[in-house]
């Protein structure tokens, strides 16, 4: 069964219909975040694996994987995984979904809200199709290739915020490796002296579909991983938005770095990001 809170335009059966693939999955996300929502109600921090300090896992990040991985494979049969938690051997094939299986693992083992569910399907060098599911809320953000992004159904867009003093943005905090640290602090101090403010919610994919659907007006975080990024950064693309790598290229998926923003303050927000005012 599709998705009900939006249709396919084309009803033809096509091999490769990224839109109609896209509806079909959310589905599978639909039910990994059921499956999530159910287990924090009865979850024990008892549960909870140290990868680092800061880098947490549980039986619920390892099992939502799985719902995931083998609702994908029932979709689309040809397509390779890359994956978080590894409950599947990396693939380099031509397609390939990239899956956060829980993305604000810390949030979720404290009970805090948001976390979410993120997946990407990957068509060569291009995301062609992205799909946040942030449970606490029953959010589903979507999109597909150049078909719009959606929430629950309905079109959304990046704000038309014009200067970044009139701006809220978001980041997130690294949790290991900070050679960057001095300049992060940095941009903090100007955008907390000269914005609307920065909030940090823990959960990247979600900030980014935030800017997406407007409620902030750009996001920057760097050491992060393809799959915290590759949905919303569609999702985020397809609203309007512009999403680069720190050097405003395009190796925001695999260089461990991105900014975006919506198109009229994405200038000014990447040079403060890269470039942060001495003293703020």
């Amino acid at each position: 069964m599709l998705y009900s809170d939006a249709k396919p335009q084309n009803q033809n059966e096509q091999s490769m219909n990224p839109e109609k693939i896209c509806l079909e999955a959310i589905n599978i996300v639909r039910a990994a975040g059921k499956f999530i929502a159910e287990e924090r109600k009865k979850f024990s921090s008892n549960e909870v694996v140290n990868k680092g300090q800061r880098d947490l896992v549980s039986y619920v990040d390892v099992n939502a994987e799985k719902i995931l991985v083998e609702g994908l494979k029932q979709i689309l049969p040809e397509a390779g995984f890359l994956t978080e938690e590894k409950t599947i051997a990396e693939s380099n094939t031509s397609l390939r979904w990239i899956i956060d299986p829980l993305d604000g693992t810390t949030n979720f083992i404290h009970g805090v809200p948001p976390f979410s569910v993120s997946i990407a399907l990957q068509q060569e060098a291009d995301i062609i199709i992205g799909i946040v599911y942030e449970i606490n809320l029953d959010e589903c953000f979507y999109a597909w290739k150049n078909g719009g992004a959606f929430l629950n159904g309905k079109k959304i867009s990046v704000t038309q915020t014009s200067s970044l003093k009139d701006a809220l943005t978001a980041t997130g905090f690294p949790y290991k490796e900070f050679p960057l640290m001095n300049r992060f602090f940095a941009t903090l101090q100007f955008l907390f002296n000269n914005t609307h403010g920065v909030r940090r919610l823990g959960s990247a994919a979600v900030d980014l579909v935030y800017v997406a659907c407007g409620r902030f007006d750009g996001f920057f975080e760097y050491n992060l991983n393809p799959w915290d990024v590759a949905g919303g950064a569609l999702i985020l693309q397809e609203a309007g938005g512009i999403v680069t790598d720190f050097n405003g290229g395009a190796n925001f998926l695999f260089g461990k770095e991105i900014v975006a923003s919506n198109p009229n303050i994405y200038h000014e927000y990447l040079n403060v990001v890269v470039n942060p005012p001495v003293n703020g």
